[in-house]
């Protein structure tokens, strides 16, 4: 399996769609924002009408997490924990779509999903040395896949402060927990909201006082919130802000027409 560092690009143009942007131009898009506000879905999607690559950098912790848990190491024994991550040389399987999240050469699979990891994922990736290796990583996935779409906490404000178009996604607490527990009953788990908001208001306030690369908006990132906005609604606004951009940079990018907006919402 290809690794972080032998990844081949995808096509420019995603599976069989044609470029919208010039194919002689890196482009980062950042994508950050608190949990529960559809970052993940919105930024495959994007990257995929774009043409561009998609990293999901919240696999990358969850997944650690994962580890954590399956090999029984205590959640603070942070010493440990950096030497198993490192070992598990977590990286993508870019053949697959989206990219999978690999510990060794073993995908994790919706493992990274469940809520033992959510539980402990915040304070997993609030250690500053597990962090920083991390970060070296997703810089090093945004040298050799220069055209990017990448989603997380950090990425417009510590990974790639010098991205091309930055956002932040952010909606009322209530709103995303309403969202999230709607996703886990479609998918046939039972959720107390009230429980799944006390855990967002967890994770906002981990996210947010943690001393290495804390959940911030940039202040040059495009705040979007997508509480009253369907799925393909925040995607259009999106799309429409890249190209704007890249018009403003190569005038002869033709403006895309608009799409039709689907009743999903993220």
């Amino acid at each position: 399996m290809p690794t972080v560092d032998q990844a081949p690009a995808r096509p420019v143009g995603g599976r069989g769609q044609a470029p919208v942007l010039p194919r002689d131009l890196d482009i980062i898009v950042t994508i950050d924002g608190p949990a529960g506000t559809g970052k993940s879905t919105v930024a495959r999607l994007l990257a995929a009408r774009l043409g561009l690559d998609f990293l999901d950098t919240g696999a990358m912790y969850r997944a650690a997490a994962a580890l954590v848990l399956d090999r029984g190491i205590p959640v603070d024994a942070v010493s440990a924990i950096v030497k198993l991550v490192t070992e598990a040389d977590l990286h993508f399987d870019w053949t697959r779509d989206p990219p999978a999240i690999m510990a060794w050469e073993t995908p994790m699979g919706e493992r990274i999903r469940e809520a033992d990891v959510t539980g402990i994922v915040s304070q997993i990736a609030s250690y500053p040395d597990l962090r920083r290796g991390m970060v070296r990583k997703q810089r090093l996935i945004g040298r050799q896949h220069p055209r990017l779409v990448t989603e997380g906490r950090d990425q417009g404000s510590v990974v790639f402060p010098d991205a091309l178009c930055k956002f932040y996604l952010d909606a009322d607490p209530r709103v995303r927990a309403h969202r999230r527990a709607e996703q886990l009953a479609e998918a046939g788990k039972r959720v107390d909201e009230e429980e799944m908001l006390r855990q967002i208001l967890e994770r906002d306030r981990l996210d947010s006082s943690r001393e290495e690369g804390p959940l911030i908006r940039p202040p040059d990132a495009e705040l979007v919130d997508p509480s009253d906005m369907t799925r393909e609604e925040v995607i259009e606004r999106l799309f429409q802000s890249v190209v704007a951009r890249v018009q403003s940079l190569a005038p002869h990018v033709a403006p895309p027409g608009p799409s039709r907006a689907r009743s999903d919402r993220v």
